[in-house]
């Protein structure tokens, strides 16, 4: 088995986390959920709950050095443990079919949009409707670019595929984010984006607050999908996973600040809304860079190259689980399994576009939600978490104590020890078995 070379697996979980989790979904739910409430509890929980639950997946990963299956059925001989681990093999798939979708928009506001941005709301929103709801032709071409790339690059395996790839695009991402963050400081709506993400506000926590913070350590984690277990599989086995999970989750909430600083500086400066949902990016931001001239069509071209980089180094570790599983179960060719799960999602893609277009929405939706939304749902609120407490569980009650700090002992001191396996033995679980209640009670 090919392994990933240190900096190279950093980069690969760095590059599986910071994506449209990070750059997308960060800031709107930011604006949805109180701004700096939302911040603070997400910081919290992220190096809390998120960092001791990224260490477990890479240790399970780490010590079985197989695919997600194979790890939990070695590590403990149970054939029921075995065919519950099953879970990881479907969230990945599922989310990778919406997650293209969204980025074959990217796609069409880069080569499109870009080119001729909105100067009114109005004129926003209508190339965003006619985008999502009317145009099969152009979210099918975007789509399917985005599914056959990732799928090119998972043939060429982990260190001549992935590695390089993240080698390459991580660096550039951060370049990108980092110099719109140095333009945005000299806007005068800098300090207002400041204050609404770090100026507390403690009345503004509520548990919908708490249960959507915690549903964001988990996106911008990949946690509960089988990708960091997967990963992990590919490193020496000395490796100093803490270190490399500090590696991981400090640069992601970099990223997450600096992309939340950037975009409502550019909101605030040209009187946007925060509030926007999901359509932050799609129509608030091409908005305000319509009103910045020949610079706004720069910094959107600027953005939505980083925002397609960092979709891309995603999608590939959402696809590489369920084809390394295929491989070492089936022993069949990488380039076979790469397109038995793409051909997979590339159905269950479809059925998305479809499903958003307004002549085939009724058909195709199912007590009140169409097949994106559905696809959203039983990702985020069931299956990531399902996997995330399947882990937790394992490591802090299958396994057991001994075995846990035999794999942990030459990277945790005996106090961190503790402090960690007491969150994963007894606070994790419970946090996310109240977040499973509420998002399916909130969700119908």
């Amino acid at each position: 088995m090919a392994n990933f070379s240190k900096f190279g697996f950093i980069l690969a979980t760095l590059g599986s986390s910071i994506g449209l989790g990070h750059i997308w979904r960060f800031p709107y739910m930011t604006g949805n959920n109180g701004g700096s409430a939302f911040v603070v509890l997400y910081l919290f929980l992220t190096l809390t709950i998120g960092i001791s639950m990224l260490l477990s997946d890479m240790i399970i990963g780490n010590r079985g050095r197989k695919n997600i299956v194979s790890c939990f059925g070695d590590l403990y001989k149970n054939n029921f443990i075995t065919k519950l681990s099953g879970i990881f093999l479907l969230g990945g798939p599922i989310i990778l079919s919406f997650y293209s979708v969204v980025l074959g928009w990217v796609l069409y506001y880069l080569f499109v949009v870009s080119f001729q941005l909105p100067t009114t709301l109005l004129e926003s929103q209508q190339i965003f409707t006619e985008l999502k709801d009317y145009s099969i032709y152009w979210q099918i071409v975007g789509f399917s670019f985005c599914l056959i790339l990732t799928s090119w690059i998972v043939c060429f395996g982990i260190k001549k595929g992935i590695e390089k790839l993240n080698f390459v695009l991580m660096p550039l991402l951060f370049i990108i984010f980092i110099g719109l963050l140095v333009y945005a400081m000299t806007i005068p709506s800098f300090m207002e984006a400041f204050k609404f993400m770090f100026d507390f506000a403690p009345e503004k926590i509520t548990l919908k607050v708490i249960v959507e913070s915690l549903g964001q350590v988990f996106f911008s984690l990949s946690l509960g999908v089988g990708t960091i277990i997967t990963y992990a599989a590919f490193t020496h086995k000395n490796e100093n996973l803490l270190k490399s999970s500090l590696w991981v989750v400090l640069p992601g909430i970099l990223i997450s600040l600096v992309a939340g600083l950037m975009i409502f500086t550019f909101i605030f400066e040209y009187g946007g809304s925060p509030q926007q949902g999901d359509g932050l990016v799609f129509i608030s931001l091409p908005l305000v860079f319509g009103q910045m001239g020949i610079t706004g069509e720069i910094i959107s071209i600027l953005f939505l190259v980083a925002l397609m980089f960092a979709g891309v180094t995603s999608t590939v570790s959402l696809l590489e689980p369920s084809v390394v599983y295929l491989i070492e179960k089936f022993k069949i060719k990488r380039s076979f399994a790469t397109l038995i799960v793409s051909g997979c999602v590339f159905i269950v893609g479809i059925l998305i576009i479809f499903s958003l277009n307004v002549d085939y929405a009724k058909t195709l939706t199912f007590l009140n939600k169409n097949m994106f939304a559905w696809a959203d749902f039983l990702t985020s609120s069931i299956l990531m978490p399902l996997g995330g407490l399947f882990s937790t569980v394992f490591v802090g009650y299958v396994i057991g104590r001994k075995k846990a700090h035999e794999y942990t002992e030459h990277f945790l001191s005996v106090r961190l020890f503790k402090i960690w396996y007491f969150l994963i033995r007894y606070i994790i679980p419970v946090v996310i078995i109240v977040i499973l209640i509420s998002q399916i009670l909130h969700s119908f």
